[in-house]
């Protein structure tokens, strides 16, 4: 049978399939790929991309336009040289810092500390989870409890503690001269307390993941290394190490940012005129002075900031993965 005679007796329907088979496997795969990439992009990028649009008109919704008359960067301009009047000022500094450069360092310190002692506790816990025991599967539960307390049910259990009037942590603290006498109304005590709320609830979520990742090596491979002698530390370092370094990493871009876009706990705790975050930012320029332009340009800085940590992540990501194959 020729080809022309063989094309002929083939359903219409299935020659673009025929066709996408002969141009071989990858541009097959990425067109079947194609309508979820299309999905994707829609749900992840229209958004970030309507943003944009909003931040490069004015806060003011004056004109015949809509969404307000167009002023391309100059939100960007006024956050980036400290000209921005949105809102009032958040921390009771000596230093005039800008308010976002306020917001985007008690963001990135936030951030860098809670998944730095998050991760240390949380591995820590796994690898005790990890272990036989009488017992583990209640302290696996009793692990979980606090990551499944509500964030305002969380905020408001360390506001209690703290409060100058009713916390009984406030006046030991005070008296050794840790905290002042209302933490909760000073930048760095409240910051403090902040952290250790989330440090608290969260643990157990990276705890989860590492044991998850734990439980995936093959004991084998620690049974042949004490068969040759390796000691406990070596088994750490060259078994579990290298193993366990893709989901570790994977847990943190996770609770990386997660922590970038804290809100809630700040809000129900400490409030945001004392410590501010990006999302304090935010929702503050949005709520309290209706500056749409302005918040959507800081919405669109924290978006940018967060996909820059997330591309190092990845980038960490890879390497291991590498490193392992």
């Amino acid at each position: 049978m020729s080809s022309e005679t063989e094309e002929a007796s083939t359903p219409l329907l299935t020659r673009p399939l025929n066709w996408l088979e002969t141009r071989g496997d990858a541009v097959f795969a990425y067109v079947l790929l194609a309508p979820a990439f299309l999905l994707l992009a829609v749900v992840a990028f229209f958004p970030l991309v309507r943003t944009f649009q909003f931040s490069l008109r004015a806060d003011a919704i004056r004109s015949a336009d809509p969404f307000g008359e167009f002023i391309a960067f100059g939100h960007y301009q006024d956050l980036l040289t400290g000209n921005a009047s949105l809102p009032q000022q958040f921390l009771d500094l000596t230093m005039e810092t800008p308010i976002l450069q306020q917001a985007l360092f008690v963001t990135l310190a936030f951030a860098i500390i809670s998944v730095l002692f998050e991760t240390l506790i949380g591995f820590g816990q796994a690898l005790i989870l990890d272990q036989e025991f009488r017992g583990r599967r209640w302290v696996r539960v009793a692990i979980i409890i606090p990551y499944a307390i509500p964030i305002v049910i969380q905020a408001m259990i360390f506001y209690l503690i703290f409060s100058p009037q009713i916390g009984f942590g406030t006046e030991f603290l005070n008296s050794i001269g840790v905290f002042e006498a209302n933490p909760l109304q000073n930048t760095s005590d409240s910051f403090i307390i902040v952290l250790v709320a989330d440090v608290w609830k969260t643990s157990a979520f990276m705890a989860l993941l590492i044991l998850a990742g734990l439980q995936s090596i093959d004991r084998q491979l620690y049974d042949v290394a004490k068969v040759t002698g390796a000691s406990p530390w070596q088994r750490f370092k060259y078994i579990t190490m290298p193993l366990i370094a893709s989901p570790l990493l994977v847990a943190m871009l996770f609770r990386t940012m997660d922590a970038m876009r804290i809100y809630g706990l700040i809000d129900a705790t400490a409030g945001c005129q004392t410590v501010p975050s990006m999302s304090c930012l935010v929702i503050t320029a949005l709520q309290q002075t209706r500056r749409w332009g302005s918040a959507s340009a800081v919405a669109f800085l924290t978006a940018i900031t967060i996909g820059l940590v997330v591309i190092v992540y990845l980038i960490g990501l890879r390497d291991s993965e590498a490193g392992v194959t």
